[in-house]
């Protein structure tokens, strides 16, 4: 279904089509994918399984079942896909895409909930099986459904780790379970017994909150994944660690217990995070992605390659290093290894802004430095084909969803290849059209964006912005400014889509949205996101503050007399360290979203390696360095209209640094107003609770900005769904 709007709202893109990374066959002729829509009047989510047939153009549905999960390929005709059902278990089921209601049927059934859905073809026509799930303290699938009741809700605690994200910490860990697919005599799949990998170990992965299938892989020898080091306070530690385990017994055999045992893969000098451990296609050798510093969740990950699995204690850095971070000066986040393992290896990694793709030839046992192959948008996944070619997907400021191919010979041209986000650019790679680029459906167009720059408050450094203008943009109006700043503090502004804070959103109320990455944002050299270190109010603060200055000077469109600031998590804490300082009183609204109060506040968090790194040292080893940035140090200057939300599951950073902002601001006459969601985390995820945040910002700071209220403007339907 294709929506179709004459403004870009709130309630549009909450109602918006949400389509996954695309899933290609070998031959990219065929492309997988999920898709869900939310209704409002409903109160309702559809999820669909589609189909996209290249070569027509077209799409069809293959299974619009509410309990359908992770969907892979067999082969190029087939797939399986997991279905949660009623009682907690999941059924693996295999059939044709094209007709799947009539070819599916039941290859195995698993005793509890399960994802992260991998599998790979062995030589003899079987299929190795992967998925994760919670695991008892016995070892067993944990069943929610079925579990026995409690009663009493009390939880005692011996060591740190109490909670984490959004839930308290239980016994249950997260298990990685391996089986096979086998054809019976009838030749339909069947699938063998489900074993937990991890239960001869006191190991868990994939490592929570966010961890998937970038946390382990299967290949024909077996298993490799990243877990915390179990050596370590997880509170306190960022370190993890890459196993390697032997998975014969479990390809070959799949009635027998596993009998191997984890090998843990040495690299001298990296004590930080390991993660996104692939196999090589033929199985042969595998690559990872490591950080040196413990404690440093930014730090920049560099690559390594066990070239043999049968020798896995030969470990290379693949990008040799002279000055401790590589040759190359950015960050990767994931490797894609060409179709058949030769030249070149791809990685993603953020570049000013961007989600880009590069690649590194085979150099000896080693890489040559990566170059740039295709430029963002931002670029989510990437699958190569048995052509050569490489199939995209990715995102853009205009665009939700869009899929694209990189020609055979794409990564050997001398110029950069572009996604097609922008219709006036040349030199693209081949898009594939479908019908959920939501860009031109809602009016979006890709002359609403620009980009500028302005120098940084450090020597040598400038700041780089994206500018988001509304879609009836004329350059002889004036426009309020909404400012809005990045969490992390090491994270940046892409050019990306996002459901939670799209700067489209803002610019369709009628403002021109500046979006700044200050010091400590990632993809501009690693040294500019280390400088944030130490600085959280210092660098970062005067580069907002030189960027405001520049936008009133150079930008003859924005009204900076009728400006807004907003931002959250560590935008959250600039929010109420501009509050406290000069900047401040350019705003005639300030909107804090689950922001940083008081640095004593932050040894409630959950991963204090996090304040630990980034103010030096622990506040009884650097009491004037977590004092130095505190903003509640400077409440007595606190006087512009702010806005305050927190939820009360963000256990990251607690519901009393919100609730002390706001009592500041009440104590103190400031106008302000509170929200909070007592089911939602450090996200406002679901859709009736994203709409009612989308009304209460929109409102606070449009009736500052002289704009009309978004309230005044909604649907029927949408303020019903409010009611």
């Amino acid at each position: 279904m294709t929506i179709r709007a004459t403004k870009f709202t709130p309630e549009v893109l909450l109602s918006a089509p949400r389509r996954s990374p695309g899933l290609p066959n070998s031959d990219g002729s065929k492309i997988l994918y999920s898709v869900s829509t939310y209704s409002f009047s409903k109160h309702s989510k559809k999820s669909e399984i589609r189909l996209l047939d290249v070569d027509k153009q077209e799409t069809i549905t293959v299974t619009s079942d509410s309990g359908a999960g992770d969907v892979k390929w067999l082969d190029d005709d087939l797939i399986v896909v997991l279905f949660s059902k009623e009682d907690g278990t999941t059924s693996v089921t295999v059939g044709k895409p094209t007709n799947f209601s009539d070819s599916n049927y039941t290859a195995g059934t698993i005793e509890g909930p399960v994802g992260d859905l991998k599998v790979i073809s062995l030589d003899n026509g079987d299929y190795a099986f992967a998925v994760s799930g919670k695991a008892d303290p016995d070892g067993k699938l944990v069943n929610p459904q079925k579990a026995k009741k409690r009663h009493t809700t009390g939880r005692l605690y011996n060591s740190m780790f109490v909670r984490h994200w959004d839930h308290y910490v239980t016994e249950n860990k997260n298990s990685i379970w391996l089986s096979k697919l086998a054809k019976d005599d009838k030749g339909k799949f069947k699938l063998g017994k489900v074993r937990n990998a991890l239960k001869s170990t006191t190991l868990e992965s994939p490592i929570d909150p966010f961890g998937g299938t970038d946390h382990f892989d299967i290949g024909p020898i077996g298993l490799v994944y990243t877990s915390k080091d179990p050596e370590l306070d997880p509170a306190l530690h960022t370190k993890t660690n890459i196993y390697l385990l032997s998975a014969n017994d479990f390809w070959e055999d799949s009635t027998s217990e596993a009998s191997s045992t984890p090998i843990k893969i040495n690299i001298d000098g990296f004590e930080g995070a390991s993660t996104n451990p692939v196999f090589s296609p033929k199985g042969t050798s595998f690559a990872f992605l490591s950080m040196k510093t413990d404690g440093y969740e930014s730090d920049k990950n560099q690559i390594f390659i066990v070239p043999d699995v049968q020798n896995p204690s030969w470990v290379i850095q693949a990008l040799p290093s002279k000055d401790g971070k590589g040759l190359w000066d950015r960050s990767p986040s994931s490797i894609i290894w060409s179709y058949d393992g030769s030249s070149p290896l791809y990685l993603l990694a953020e570049d000013h802004g961007r989600g880009c793709l590069f690649a590194s030839n085979w150099q000896g046992p080693g890489l040559t430095e990566p170059k740039m192959v295709v430029k963002g948008g931002a670029i989510s996944d990437v699958r190569p084909l048995k052509n050569g070619e490489l199939f995209i997907s990715s995102s853009s400021l205009i665009d939700s969803s869009l899929y694209s191919v990189l020609p055979a010979n794409g990564h050997a041209g001398e110029h950069v290849l572009s996604l097609p986000h922008d219709d006036q650019q040349t030199n693209t790679t081949r898009y594939l059209s479908s019908q959920t680029r939501n860009g031109s459906t809602f009016g979006l167009k890709r002359r609403q964006i620009d980009e500028i720059h302005w120098p940084g408050a450090a020597e040598n450094t400038s700041v780089q912005a994206w500018v988001v203008k509304p879609s009836d943009f004329s350059s002889d109006k004036k426009y309020p400014l909404a400012y809005l700043i990045h969490g992390g503090p090491q994270g940046a502004w892409e050019d990306s889509w996002s459901t939670r804070w799209n700067p489209a959103v803002f610019a369709e109320q009628g403002y021109v949205v500046v979006t700044p990455n200050p010091t400590g944002s990632t993809g501009f050299g690693q040294d500019f996101t280390d400088a944030i270190k130490g600085q959280w109010g210092g660098l970062p603060y005067e580069d907002l503050v030189k960027g405001f200055d520049w936008i009133k000077e150079n930008l003859d469109f924005v009204d900076t007399n009728r400006a807004v600031a907003l931002g959250a998590s560590y935008g959250g804490f600039m929010m109420n360290w501009i509050q406290g300082h000069p900047l401040g009183r350019k705003f005639k609204a300030l909107v804090t979203h689950d922001g940083v109060f008081s640095m004593t506040g932050q040894l409630a968090s959950e991963e204090l390696y996090f304040p630990f790194h980034d103010f030096e040292k622990p506040l009884w080893l650097n009491r004037e360095g977590w004092d130095k940035w505190d903003p509640s140090k400077f409440v007595e200057n606190w006087s512009t209209p702010h806005l305050i939300i927190h939820s009360e599951l963000d256990y990251r950073l607690t519901i009393s640094e919100g609730l002390a902002a706001f009592h500041t601001l009440q104590a103190r006459n400031v106008e302000s107003q509170f929200l909070t969601f007592p089911d939602e985390n450090h996200w406002v995820l679901k859709p009736e609770n994203s709409l009612l945040w989308h009304r209460t910002v929109l409102d606070f700071i449009n009736e500052k900005a002289g704009l009309p209220k978004y309230s005044d403007t909604m649907t029927e339907e949408a303020k019903a769904a409010l009611e």
